[in-house]
């Protein structure tokens, strides 16, 4: 038991060694083919698989990039020799994850709220994706923010399927990454924001105790504590950054190993630069790094629109990405990094 829980710190803490954060590949099918849609591409096994090898074997990714979260599909494909992601990705010293939960459904008895399920036969699949070559996973949680919501119930619901989940990876040797996402969607000013994100996180983290959770062999992927889309007021990178920490100083465990946050909607450049300014806040007691997925991914499928000859553009600007939030992660970014992208 005792290397179990050695090998689950080892990989938490792998994930987010110095200078490197995690690329979230994990679009469902339908997510996927919507975003290939939007850039002329038609969504099939084929452009599905070249899309994800463009990234996954973009040259010098290794030094900013310490794990991949996989989609089911993503996790059985192969490139032309016969190697499956997985592989291709340890091969250059990165971590395969995956996403496990089915996605967020209708929460019975309360309109506009949801509730992720998956839990359904998660152990036995689990037991299958770690002999794939996955040594984390990845469940999300949705809270949206309105005038009556979030409610406990919600919060209560959400926060006990984090904990089960976490508990059977843990068990099955797998890191657990968990994903509590506070939409952004909305209204409201980024106090609100504030007050929900830190309700949601208590309630997560009293679960996870009551589970039982290895926290120093787990990652958490909350959001950032921004203001609602729809606000007229939008709170300035450095007003965000001391929420986010405000916030998390008073509700996340010291032992957590590390928290990789989400972009949730922000733009590439804005996801970048408040996490440098969280950084820039100083060290605190849970290593800091990012999770992103459209952030790092959405110029580099501009770019590549489907076209073999536009393979080495789309991986350089995904490459400078990747370059940019790994200076962001240990507070070195600067806007003239954009200016100086290849």
């Amino acid at each position: 038991m005792a290397d179990a829980v050695h090998d689950l710190e080892s990989v938490a803490g792998a994930l987010v060694a110095k200078g490197k954060g995690i690329l979230a590949a994990d679009e469902s099918t339908a997510t996927i083919a919507k975003r290939l849609g939007q850039v002329g591409v038609e969504s099939t096994d084929s452009t599905r698989c070249a899309y994800r090898e463009l990234l996954f074997t973009t040259p010098d990714i290794e030094d900013c990039i310490s794990g991949v979260i996989l989609y089911d599909e993503t996790i059985r494909q192969a490139v032309a020799d016969g190697r499956l992601f997985p592989e291709v990705l340890a091969d250059r010293g990165i971590v395969a994850g995956i996403k496990v939960d089915h996605g967020a459904k209708d929460l019975a008895g309360f309109p506009g709220e949801r509730v992720t399920e998956g839990l359904d036969g998660l152990a036995d699949r689990l037991e299958e994706y770690r002999s794939l070559g996955a040594r984390f996973a990845k469940w999300r949680a949705v809270i949206a923010i309105a005038d009556s919501m979030p409610t406990p119930t919600c919060l209560e619901a959400n926060a006990h399927v984090l904990a089960r989940y976490a508990k059977l990876c843990q068990t099955a040797g797998l890191v657990p990454i968990v994903e509590p996402e506070v939409l952004m969607d909305g209204g409201h000013d980024i106090s609100r924001c504030e007050s929900v994100t830190h309700d949601t996180l208590a309630r997560v983290f009293a679960a996870l105790r009551d589970h039982h959770i290895d926290l120093e062999g787990m990652l958490l992927k909350p959001n950032m504590v921004l203001s609602g889309k729809q606000c007229p007021t939008q709170a300035s990178v450095d007003e965000v950054a001391r929420a986010t920490l405000r916030c998390f100083r008073e509700v996340v465990p010291a032992a957590v190993t590390g928290i990789v946050f989400l972009s949730g909607g922000q733009s590439p450049q804005q996801a970048t630069e408040h996490l440098d300014a969280i950084r820039r806040l100083g060290d605190q007691p849970w290593e800091i790094s990012f999770s992103y997925g459209r952030a790092l991914q959405e110029p580099s499928l501009s770019a590549w629109r489907g076209e073999m000859a536009k393979v080495h553009e789309a991986q350089a600007r995904f490459r400078h990405r990747a370059v940019c939030n790994s200076a962001a992660r240990d507070g070195r970014y600067s806007a003239d990094m954009e200016r100086t992208a290849e």
